[in-house]
């Protein structure tokens, strides 16, 4: 894959800020057009470390865990992407063979309980179509993996999810460029929001 200069991949928004987004849109604005101090929680913290431990211990895990006899792990990957305006760093990808062909599949990690929320399975679809441009082979599904309840989740990557990652870029960079302050996805996701302080509407 030719290279990207540096210069355009300053001017790229992260994968991360789809899911973002997703959550909530007004975490963009506080990301971009008026950036304020971001305090991270102590969930926020100890995911990181759980994300450390994840990496050590996952090197000794059996690929028949991802359905696979036999692969390579890629840990901490980063993926750009100049027609996507888009960059990122996916936690590992499984480089496996399917007869003689290899294909490349994304996993993230998620310190996380409950069901996979949409915002993480679309930040998975944003990954695989980065990987798809630094492999050039198509990427038909990925893997989430729940770090406290060790249970992993196949996630089929459909044309429908592509779309709508392309239509989320597409709005980030209007909120960006617009310096237009949008609403809040739902009141629910408020709660959590290490943002919550500066929606001054909130109360």
């Amino acid at each position: 894959m030719k290279p990207i200069t540096n210069d355009k991949i300053a001017d790229m928004i992260n994968v991360t800020d789809i899911k973002q987004y997703i959550y909530c849109p007004r975490i963009i604005y506080y990301t971009y057009v008026m950036p304020v101090e971001k305090k991270l929680s102590f969930k926020m913290e100890y995911g990181k470390e759980q994300h450390m431990e994840l990496d050590r211990l996952e090197k000794r895990r059996k690929f028949v865990s991802y359905g696979f006899a036999e692969g390579k792990r890629i840990f901490h990957l980063t993926v750009a992407s100049e027609r996507l305006n888009l960059l990122g760093v996916i936690d590992m990808v499984i480089e496996a063979y399917n007869g003689h062909m290899k294909f490349y599949y994304p996993v993230e990690f998620k310190n996380t309980s409950g069901r996979i929320q949409l915002n993480h399975k679309y930040q998975l679809t944003a990954y695989a179509m980065l990987l798809e441009q630094w492999s050039d082979k198509p990427v038909g599904n990925g893997f989430i993996y729940i770090i406290p309840s060790k249970d992993i989740y196949s996630v089929a990557i459909t044309q429908n999810m592509r779309d709508y990652v392309k239509r989320v870029i597409g709005a980030i960079y209007n909120i960006i460029k617009s310096e237009s302050y949008p609403e809040t996805r739902s009141m629910r996701c408020c709660h959590d929001c290490e943002y919550k302080n500066y929606c001054a509407d909130l109360g």
